[in-house]
């Protein structure tokens, strides 16, 4: 597990926004956007809509679905962080 997918997955033990995320961690767009891709091919992340249905979004649609999903950390994302 990289540094970077070490923090991200720091802040996604709770649902949030894309937007919420990039403030939190201070990120430019296209770095988060990669990070979470990678951690979707890894199935570390998952992303819900609002009444929190699991939205199956795959990494290559994710730049033009982002803004609409929330995510959260798998329970295999979970494991690899705490492993580290």
């Amino acid at each position: 597990m990289t540094n970077l997918e070490y923090e991200l997955l720091d802040e996604l033990y709770f649902v949030i926004r894309f937007q919420d995320l990039q403030q939190v961690l201070e990120w430019e767009e296209t770095l988060l956007l990669n990070q979470l891709c990678l951690l979707l091919e890894k199935e570390w992340v998952k992303c819900i809509d609002t009444q929190g249905n699991h939205l199956d979004t795959l990494p290559a649609n994710l730049p033009a679905q982002h803004l609409a999903c929330l995510f959260l950390a798998t329970k295999t994302g979970l494991k690899a962080h705490h492993s580290r």
